[in-house]
């Protein structure tokens, strides 16, 4: 497993931070495209949040394709069709062409993150699963951090080459998608017979293990039939009040920072900081999230910590306190992704897999829409650049008590299970019942047995 990780996650891990940053490089481009177009903040958000609508659009079709197709061929078509046009939106002229290449970006990258999800599932066992999404949700943080230093610094090139500063953020972002095309054509396998890196006995072991993992109570049939499964529209709802948070504060804090009166490059090197600290906690906590109550336990105390949080930076009056409360709101919204992307897989399977876990981050995508929206409407309501935050604390309430209810939910499951293999017996030959056949079952169900030594 260890082999198979460091071949397949740091590639990975670039090609989250790469789509990460030409997600949230509006949020600096912001800071000089609405005065150089004439546009109104309102205006600049609802633009910046069609990215969401395209994507909600083609995300489930993008995902079946790439269950079609393989990985390898489908996500390299995604890059070279993002990272082309990020680059047209620095040679954005007009509000209507900035609302047609933002739709565009989000049909284009459609299928990116749903697709990696469930090539994951496709090459580690629910054990390993929740640690190797910490991993890869290690992009999506480097991305928040090194894409405010490279946002900041950006900007500054303003005049260079006859280009706006605010072009430069969109042209120097867009390219390495584009550049990364060639490498994820050549270098990532599709699937693990296809695993060059591999003997022969490391794969047949690998896909024994993979089939041992499979859920019994996994769904397959038609792909399509997860829009209207209440499981998916669950956990899409959970997964929007995500986004919401993760977007909103990702979109804002830029011009909530800039307040403070700081240039762009500090303001770059500020918002670095909260999504350094994830970084360091992503490689830490999900490593100990091995088994769902734990897991409920995390998101419920993460949720509530980042409720107090972000009402906190709304309430206190020293800029000092306030930033460093969103510090540490912010990394409690990247924590919550590995947490919650290692739930779906349990219940889903094949291109029925494919399809719900597509759904679940279209749907719950959506939340990047209403994070866009809402945090520039909040602070225009109340003529402040502090109390947009009050919208993630809400969402991140919400989650919390969730999280308390899914840890009571799964505390009754797993006694009621407990009690049934307590109860399991079996007949011997002579008719009698086999006093060992209920440690037998307990053993079978303990996580870790599938990976213990056995007899064939």
């Amino acid at each position: 497993m260890k082999k198979v990780a460091w071949r397949l996650m740091p590639l990975l891990i670039v090609m989250f931070l790469v789509s990460f940053i030409d997600r949230q490089n509006v949020g600096f481009a912001k800071l000089d495209m609405v005065h150089a177009l004439h546009m109104s903040e309102a205006a600049y958000g609802l633009g910046a949040s069609l990215f969401f609508i395209g994507y909600l659009l083609f995300e489930i079709p993008s995902t079946l394709a790439l269950h079609k197709y393989g990985a390898r061929v489908w996500l390299a078509r995604i890059m070279f069709t993002w990272g082309a046009v990020t680059i047209l939106l620095g040679f954005t002229s007009s509000l209507p062409m900035f609302y047609i290449l933002r739709f565009m970006l989000g049909v284009a990258e459609a299928g990116f993150y749903p697709g990696v999800i469930y090539y994951i599932t496709l090459w580690f066992p629910q054990i390993y699963r929740t640690r190797v999404l910490g991993v890869f949700t290690l992009g999506s943080a480097l991305a928040n951090m090194l894409g405010a230093l490279v946002g900041g610094l950006l900007l500054n090139l303003n005049g260079t080459l006859g280009l706006e500063g605010w072009q430069w953020v969109f042209i120097a972002t867009g390219l390495p998608a584009v550049l990364l095309t060639l490498v994820v054509m050549l270098y990532l396998p599709g699937s693990i017979d296809e695993a060059k890196f591999l003997s022969a006995a490391q794969k047949a072991k690998l896909n024994d293990m993979m089939l041992r993992d499979a859920p019994p109570n996994a769904t397959h049939g038609n792909p399509l039939a997860a829009l209207w499964d209440l499981r998916v529209l669950m956990f899409a709802a959970t997964y929007m009040l995500m986004s919401t948070s993760l977007y909103g504060v990702t979109y804002w804090l830029p011009t909530l920072v800039k307040g403070f009166g700081v240039s762009s490059t500090i303001n770059g090197l500020l918002n670095m900081i909260p999504w350094g600290l994830a970084v360091l906690l992503l490689l830490w906590l999900p490593g100990k999230l091995r088994h769902d109550r734990v897991v409920y336990k995390a998101i419920a105390v993460i949720g509530l910590l980042g409720l107090v949080c972000f009402a906190s930076s709304a309430l206190l009056d020293s800029n000092v306190l306030r930033f460093g409360a969103l510090v540490v709101g912010g990394a409690c919204i990247t924590l919550l992704y590995p947490c919650f992307w290692s739930l779906p897989p349990k219940f889903f399977q094949g291109a029925r897999a494919a399809a719900s876990i597509a759904a679940i981050n279209s749907i719950g995508n959506l939340g990047g829409f209403f994070g866009q929206n809402l945090m520039p409407y909040v602070g225009k309501l109340t003529h402040s650049n502090v109390t947009p935050m009050l919208v993630p604390a809400a969402c991140l309430a919400v989650l919390g008590v969730g999280g308390l209810a899914a840890v009571n939910w799964q505390r009754k499951r797993d006694l009621a299970h407990e009690e049934g293999l307590q109860r399991a017996v079996a007949v011997q030959e002579d008719g009698s019942e086999d006093p060992g056949a209920g440690i037998d079952l307990m053993l079978d169900a303990h996580p870790d047995h599938m990976h213990m030594p056995q007899q064939k």
